[in-house]
């Protein structure tokens, strides 16, 4: 989850800005200051064999509140794009049972904003996770506990609604993660690669954040 500045009116508090990620973006506010950079409480991952959740999100600016239900976007080589929703679980140790699970829907348009299909995708498999360093920034998780969110590099394999399979990519950036990582999804499908995430945009625009939760 990722928003450069995002100015938001919060219920009683008034304007503040919040720095979801701060992607070559602004420090966090001081709503967020004394929030030390990191890894969340209790988001571990890469301990144990931890029940995990991903989510696509969406970012309600004018509470600060994060739910899932977003939608992300990333484009190929020749500027098309897909488009997608979607949340899921798998397992963070690598060494264990990956019951990976979930899906969402993926729409493909070209280069110039046609459609050019549009459909349901599964996961049918994990691929890898890392976790990363980063502090969840918003006052409300709609998800899950904020204390068990966290930053991270996940890749699933996707099997899509019209027979086509690939990857998906889902990398999660906080206040505090390193600037290497980038906020937003990258997905295959078929022989195309959508390898150009687009970036969050600046508030009120809601679209390409994401998150993890430890559920167990």
């Amino acid at each position: 989850m990722n928003a450069r500045t995002l100015s938001a009116g919060l219920v009683g508090v008034g304007l503040i800005s919040l720095a979801l990620g701060c992607e070559k973006g602004t420090p966090a506010s001081t709503l967020l200051a004394s929030r030390p950079a990191g890894l969340s409480p209790n988001f571990s991952a890469s301990a144990s064999n931890h029940h995990m959740r991903w989510d696509i999100v969406s970012i309600n600016f004018a509470t600060g509140t994060a739910s899932a239900g977003g939608i992300a976007s990333a484009r190929a080589n020749d500027g098309s794009k897909i488009t997608l929703t979607g949340s899921g679980t798998f397992r963070s140790n690598s060494g264990n049972p990956q019951d990976a699970t979930g899906g969402g829907t993926w729409q493909t348009f070209d280069a110039s904003g046609g459609s050019t299909g549009s459909g349901s995708y599964t996961v049918t498999g994990r691929v890898s996770f890392t976790v990363a360093p980063g502090t969840f920034p918003l006052p409300h998780d709609n998800i899950g506990n904020s204390a068990d969110a966290g930053s991270g590099l996940l890749v699933v394999r996707v099997a899509y609604s019209d027979g086509s399979e690939g990857t998906l990519l889902v990398s999660c950036h906080f206040v505090g993660t390193p600037d290497a990582v980038f906020e937003g999804v990258t997905a295959s499908k078929g022989f195309v690669d959508y390898w150009n995430r687009e970036e969050p945009p600046a508030p009120p625009g809601n679209a390409n954040r994401t998150a993890f939760h430890m559920v167990d």
